[in-house]
């Protein structure tokens, strides 16, 4: 009986160890991706498209804070000689501005924010797809961010650095 229990645990353990053998390393390499973005083809272009668009938008809303301003500047300056009914219809309209030019600039934000998206995802994955074939063609399995360290890699030692390979995947120099 402790023969057969012997062998048991024998072979139990050589299959174990066996198993721990085969299963593969986990090889770990990083790259700063704030670093790689910006070196990507097109980010000028973006960039000066999105600028341009944010100079739109902002000309928009200093037109309207010009116009508000000139209204409030023409109903302080008037105030004394303006009847009642006139009086209200000038605040109103002065009331009604203010709350055009901040329904403005919370539409421009959300607007800004889907222009810098649509302008960046394109190469935001172009990115990101060459970093996973980098990774699947060098056999990584993990691949770490190191522009973000201070929030996500709170160590790492020496690891792979694949800047080299990613750029040169890209074309970039």
């Amino acid at each position: 009986m402790k023969k057969i229990t012997v062998v048991l645990f024998a072979l139990i353990l050589a299959i174990g160890s066996t198993s721990l053998k085969a299963q593969k390393s986990p090889k770990i390499g990083h790259i700063d991706f704030a670093e790689l973005y910006g070196m990507m083809p097109g980010m000028d272009s973006a960039q000066k498209k999105y600028q341009d668009y944010a100079k739109s938008l902002k000309g928009q809303l200093d037109a309207m804070q010009n116009e508000y301003d000139g209204k409030v500047n023409d109903y302080q300056a008037n105030q004394a000689t303006l009847s009642d009914p006139i009086k209200k219809v000038k605040e109103k309209e002065i009331l009604d501005l203010q709350e055009r030019i901040q329904a403005f600039q919370s539409s421009a934000q959300e607007s800004l924010q889907k222009k810098e998206q649509e302008l960046t995802q394109p190469i935001i994955e172009k990115a990101r797809q060459a970093v996973k074939d980098v990774a699947k063609e060098n056999g990584y399995t993990y691949v770490l961010n190191t522009a973000e360290a201070l929030g996500v890699v709170l160590y790492f030692d020496q690891g792979d650095d694949l800047m080299p390979l990613v750029k040169k995947k890209l074309g970039l120099k």
